[in-house]
Formats: C-alpha cells, structure tokens, sequence
C-alpha cells in the first residue's frame, strides 16, 4: 500500500499526560508523534487524537495539542469500537487510509489498528511513534500487526509518500522537517 495524502488521516492514539510517563521510550514516542502531526498538519492531512477514559488518564500531552484537529473520547480500548471509523467517515469521508500511532502499543493501539483494518481501512502504523510500558510488549504486538498484514511505515516513509514528489507546494517545509526528524 502506498500511501496518497488526499485519501489519509493520522491517528494518534492515547498520548495522555497520566499514561506517558510510565511508557518505555514515551519521551521519543510523543516526538515523532508530534513530528507526524506537524508534517499531516503541513499537507492538510486530517489529525484525530484518542483518550482513553480521560477523566483518570488526563487528556493528550500538551506538544500535541496544536497539532490535533479533533479528539476522540473512548473507553473501549479499541476506538473502532466506540465508533471513530463512522466518525471520521462523518468529518472526512475521503481518509480510506489510516496513519496509526500511539500507545499502548500493544493495547488500544493494536486494537485499533485491528478493528480498523477489519472496517475495511487501510492501515499503516508508525512504530517510532509507538510505545508499551514493556518493550516485549510493543515488540509482540509489532509482529501481530504484520502477521495481520498491517504495513508498517518511518515517519519518513510516511511524509515523502503523503507529498509524492518534490514539487508538492509544501515541499520545502517538510524538507525542514524530515531534516530535524527526532532519533
């Protein structure tokens, strides 16, 4: 699957203020993160952010925040299952494609992705921008998701198939951003 920027959204899953700090590499999960949300942001790429039950875990991270154009409230850990296919089929009927990212990985992540694909949505999930308390844990769901034939993609991969070729109109400004791409 390749990715076209006039048939996606970026999902970005539970990056909430409570959660993050007891996810393994969450610092450079929300950093690429950020760094999809401002290349989607970029290419008017449709940005949807989840919670998960956000009156215990807190709302989205703040470096987010700028960068989301709607947010999804769940409690299932699936987001498919509370409904953010028809919701996004509702704001952006034409994002047949989804760009997942989030965690845990191995929960609400994996569940999402899943469900999704099984709707009927193209799904690539960005594992830089992933993560689990336990590495094992992301690690696992990772090889469930390509034994699912989810395809996994860089962030990289991801902005240069979202702009095609060099002469996307926003070239230059992803070009400054692929070239401060967080390690």
């Amino acid at each position: 699957m390749l990715l076209q920027r006039d048939q996606s959204a970026l999902i970005l899953v539970d990056y909430q203020a409570r959660l993050m700090p007891a996810i393994h590499g969450g610092d450079q999960a929300v950093q690429h993160a950020v760094w999809l949300a401002r290349v989607a942001h970029a290419l008017d790429v449709p940005v949807w952010a989840t919670e998960q039950n956000p009156a215990a875990l807190g709302g989205q991270v703040p470096e987010l925040l700028p960068w989301v154009d709607h947010t999804f409230s769940k409690m299932c850990f699936s987001a498919v299952a509370d409904g953010l296919v028809d919701a996004v089929r509702m704001r952006a009927p034409q994002a047949r494609q989804w760009v997942l990212a989030g965690c845990e990985t191995h929960v609400c992540l994996l569940q999402t992705a899943l469900e999704a694909s099984e709707a009927g949505v193209q799904v690539a999930v960005v594992p830089q921008a992933c993560g689990s308390r336990r590495p094992e844990d992301k690690a696992l769901a990772l090889q469930r998701l390509t034994q699912a034939d989810i395809t996994l993609a860089s962030p990289e991969m991801v902005a240069f198939e979202w702009m095609h070729n060099c002469q996307h109109p926003a070239f230059r400004e992803v070009l400054g951003l692929i070239k401060a791409v967080p390690t």
